[in-house]
């Protein structure tokens, strides 16, 4: 079992530069605060412009040495993804820290544009595509991480390979359980790859525990007053929940390949520290089952 992290004790991030999904609220925010405070540039990179700019304020008030910069992305378009990318290489020539943070949870049946059921494109689909077009500037960059925020619901079902994208009947709580645990699937997949192509650049994976965050917003107003009342006894912060995303980035005793999340009862709260990795994410043969289907719905090759 690891020690438990400490952000005092991570290095300084100076020079370094990092992209957060999803930076504007949440979970996402708290992690772009605390890298901007470790010196990182950090790229926030949000689907709404107005929401981005009032998070840049926030942090460059809290922060007034911070380098922020607001990008657009929607991880639920291909087309935004790659225009996003296209747009990041163009202007920047390393990306030291790739937080695959975006997500929705427990949504309404909706399909994107690009016809895949909504919380695996948003959630999973949309980084699957990113980190491939980022992959080559992440490997040109010394010592990168990949870090995939997963969730405890990755435990509550399997990836339903004869169905994936829930066109005969939808459950919006097994579509959200399988999206993270595709991401969980993902970076473990990932890092194997990267290690066997010989790049330093390591992923890893992490979830927040049972945090406060602004994904609740999807769920019935009854069950969301429920979660505000059962949540002040057994829910941590959302920079307490940050830390699992900002150990997988920063820990330098972390080797690639590890699950972070909270160290307290079933991973719900607690200091972040390196918890165990469900066995199905440990099954090579399904996470590869899983990465050629990615490709295939993304119509990407990842370059490993």
């Amino acid at each position: 079992m690891s020690k438990h992290f400490s952000l005092a004790d991570a290095p300084d991030q100076t020079g370094r530069i990092a992209i957060v999904t999803g930076a504007n609220t949440g979970l996402g925010y708290e992690t772009a605060l605390a890298l901007a405070g470790k010196g990182a540039k950090v790229i926030l990179a949000c689907r709404n412009r107005d929401k981005a700019e009032e998070a840049k304020a926030s942090i460059a008030k809290s922060v007034p040495s911070a380098k922020l910069e607001v990008r657009l992305i929607d991880t639920g378009s291909q087309k935004s993804v790659r225009e996003f990318a296209a747009a990041y290489i163009r202007d920047h020539e390393r990306l030291d820290l790739l937080i695959n943070n975006a997500g929705i949870m427990i949504t309404p049946y909706f399909a994107t544009e690009d016809n895949f059921e909504g919380q695996f494109a948003v959630n999973f689909l949309g980084h699957f595509t990113l980190t491939a077009l980022l992959l080559p500037l992440l490997n040109k960059t010394p010592k990168a991480r990949i870090v995939s925020l997963y969730s405890l619901a990755a435990s509550w079902g399997d990836i339903q390979f004869d169905d994936i994208h829930f066109k005969k009947k939808y459950d919006a709580t097994k579509s959200y359980s399988q999206s993270k645990l595709a991401c969980l699937m993902f970076a473990q997949e990932l890092n194997q790859r990267l290690v066997a192509a010989g790049h330093d650049t390591r992923a890893l994976a992490a979830h927040p525990g049972f945090s406060q965050s602004d994904l609740s917003r999807n769920l019935a107003a009854p069950i969301r007053f429920g979660l505000s009342i059962i949540g002040r006894f057994i829910m941590q912060s959302a920079a307490a929940g940050a830390m699992p995303t900002l150990y997988a980035a920063l820990g330098e005793d972390l080797r690639g390949g590890e699950a972070i999340g909270p160290a307290g009862l079933k991973e719900m709260k607690g200091p972040a520290t390196v918890v165990q990795v469900r066995a199905e994410a440990q099954d090579e043969t399904q996470r590869g089952r899983l990465w050629s289907l990615a490709e295939e719905f993304c119509g990407i090759r990842y370059p490993l």
